[in-house]
């Protein structure tokens, strides 16, 4: 085990002056920034094909899902065609295809997903590794956060690992990029005071950048360009995450057996907030996040993504070949690449190494944001993040499967103005029916008139299967969950599993038309050039107040009753098809203070609604479930 004493390091040329009285000596990897516009590149390993299983699963999710859209966009073509098709209609269909389809897929990776959790119950396997762990660094990268809370998710950690006689294979490094002094002295002390009782029995090593070039991603370049080769894998956690030793030790033993694999993600489960909006989050990662998880596993195959933190990674391979280069242009489209993890996934995929996901491990946590203003705020970063892979979705060498991740990250943000756009022309769409009178003979006298045709049965019909699509992995999860009686108990038993679906789901309805204009408004600013910077978030109980909470929604809330007023002109019935949506806009102000309440959310706990399995009193808490709440 290395010693805790104070060594002098070597300087590196991305930061001279930085605070690291407490890093061991240095062991430098090269870490090469890669070619995005290279059109042809060699891996560096042969990477192998997809497996039978893999290839079937992605024939089952692909092809549901091209049957559910094309049923789909059949069925609004029949309900909104004329006699004559209009160019409004055309764009009308067109954006109807795109969205439902942006549903459909994960519908049916759910459902791929539910069918191979129903047979892993049956079958009642689960491998434990065993054999080497390897040389591990727990790496916790962290920018002007709370230190209190941070190093006691970190000595909760570390005492874990102590615990389960794992210390001598795992180093703890905390890599700061604090810019506030008072938290930075704060931070040094907590680091020394963890290195002091931690000492003989696991090591503990802190780093304050002075220069914080490049973000996360920077921070954890320099780490391993300077002390990379140190260790064989780093397991990257984020400043909310909890990983138990258990957790810790499956993955670089399983890391260490599997020579091709490059990185191996675990499914991060969410815990430690107590606001009703937390709480909701919580519960239906826990219910549905499984089955999706299951789904995505199986046809990601090998050739899966990251998403940045409680995962493990072959450093070595990851110097090689993950090095981000800078974009082309100006911010917020160029520069240094923001979702740094999905990029960094392409990389190693494109060099050969294998990326996976073990679905069904437990023991990894992180938190959510406690309310929906403090969603947003992240959300916009990742929005711009995400928008920047169209810079990159086109670099050489890609695997097909890498360029779909980079896809469906862009997607998942350009979704709500197409959503958005959609409800708009569909609303046109019914004005113009409603105030131009129509054209009975668009080609001269004829013997019978030419009726436009709108069928109201056939539109209420879609309307439902489109809910029963949307809606699918949720129901899905829930009947794995309900038909299990120990997981029933972990959510509070059958009542309580089923109050908490029903209200997850009126009450995600409600903020949906929310997040739409949301993420509208984020995509429509990054088009516009604004950068989103880089704010510390919040993690602290998530109250507001009901005037940030009005003052915040004012526009959203002005927007539902516009909505309101134009169905209104059409008919009761547009109006009453609009209500939902204009619900969840007039409420927006009081749902987003109510739900950011840690006493509603504690009132919540009390009645078991959201209940999580960590909450229930048959569980021990592990010392990582204490820290993380």
């Amino acid at each position: 085990m290395d010693s805790l004493i104070a060594r002098p390091t070597v300087e590196h040329h991305s930061a001279p002056t930085d605070n690291a009285p407490l890093m061991p000596a240095e062991a430098h990897l090269a870490m090469p920034a890669q070619s995005l516009t290279r059109r042809v590149f060699t891996p560096t390993r042969p990477a192998p094909g997809p497996d039978i299983s893999t290839l079937m699963a992605r024939l089952f999710v692909f092809g549901l899902t091209i049957v559910l859209t094309a049923f789909g966009t059949k069925e609004i073509i029949a309900v909104v065609s004329p006699a004559g098709v209009t160019w409004l209609q055309v764009v009308f269909a067109v954006l109807f295809a795109v969205t439902f389809a942006w549903i459909a897929f994960p519908a049916a990776s759910a459902t791929l997903g539910f069918w191979c959790l129903a047979k892993q119950r049956a079958a009642n396997t689960s491998a434990v590794p065993h054999g080497p762990l390897g040389r591990n660094a727990l790496v916790m990268p962290i920018y002007n956060e709370n230190p209190k809370a941070v190093f006691a998710a970190l000595e909760a950690m570390a005492g874990d690992l102590v615990s389960s006689r794992l210390g001598s294979a795992f180093d703890v490094v905390i890599l700061s990029d604090t810019r506030d002094h008072a938290i930075a002295e704060a931070e040094m002390g907590a680091a020394q005071r963890l290195c002091t009782s931690m000492a003989g029995r696991i090591a503990v090593y802190y780093r304050r950048r002075a220069d914080n070039r490049h973000r996360k991603a920077g921070n954890i370049a320099d780490f391993v360009a300077r002390w990379g080769g140190r260790y064989d894998h780093m397991v990257v956690l984020d400043a909310d995450s909890t990983i138990s030793a258990a957790t810790l030790a499956h993955l670089a033993r399983t890391m260490a057996a599997d020579r091709s694999a490059g990185i191996i993600q675990t499914l991060p489960a969410l815990a430690g907030r107590m606001s009703l909006f937390a709480r909701m989050q919580q519960f239906a990662g826990r219910a549905y996040g499984p089955v999706v998880a299951a789904g995505i596993a199986a046809w990601h195959g090998r050739d899966g993504n990251y998403w940045g933190h409680n995962a493990i990674i072959r450093v070595r391979a990851f110097a090689a070949t993950a090095g981000l280069p800078e974009l082309p242009g100006r911010k917020p489209f160029g520069g240094h690449i923001l979702s740094h993890d999905f990029v960094e996934a392409a990389l190693m995929r494109r060099a050969g190494w294998a990326v996976y996901m073990l679905p069904d491990l437990e023991g990894s946590f992180e938190q959510s944001p406690p309310n929906l203003i403090d969603l947003a705020a992240r959300d916009r970063r990742w929005a711009q993040g995400n928008l920047q892979h169209m810079k990159v979705i086109s670099a050489g060498g890609l695997h097909w499967m890498s360029r779909l991740h980079l896809l469906q990250g862009i997607m998942s943000y350009l979704a709500s103005p197409l959503w958005l756009a959609l409800i708009l022309i569909g609303l046109g769409l019914s004005l113009q029916a409603h105030f131009i009178v129509p054209d009975y003979f668009p080609n001269g006298l004829a013997l019978f008139p030419t009726w436009p045709i709108f069928d109201p049965a056939r539109a209420l019909w879609l309307f439902g299967f489109t809910m029963a699509v949307l809606l699918l992995p949720k129901f899905l999860g829930s009947a794995l969950l309900l038909t299990d009686r120990h997981r029933r108990c972990d959510f509070g038993g059958g009542v309580a599993l089923v109050s908490s679906l029903v209200t997850e789901i009126v009450l995600s309805s409600l903020i949906a038309p929310v997040m739409m204009l949301v993420q509208t408004n984020a995509v429509a600013s990054i088009l516009v050039g604004r950068d989103s910077g880089w704010a510390t978030q919040n993690r602290d109980d998530g109250s507001l107040t009901f005037d940030s909470a009005l003052d915040y929604h004012a526009r959203h809330l002005i927007f539902g009753l516009l909505l309101v007023a134009a169905s209104a002109a059409v008919s009761v019935s547009t109006a009453l098809w609009m209500a939902p949506l204009a619900a969840g806009l007039a409420l927006a102000p009081a749902l987003t203070w109510l739900t950011a309440s840690p006493q509603v959310g504690r009132f919540a706990l009390r009645i078991g609604l959201f209940a999580i399995p960590e909450e229930q009193p048959e569980n021990n808490a592990t010392p990582v479930h204490q820290a993380s709440r």
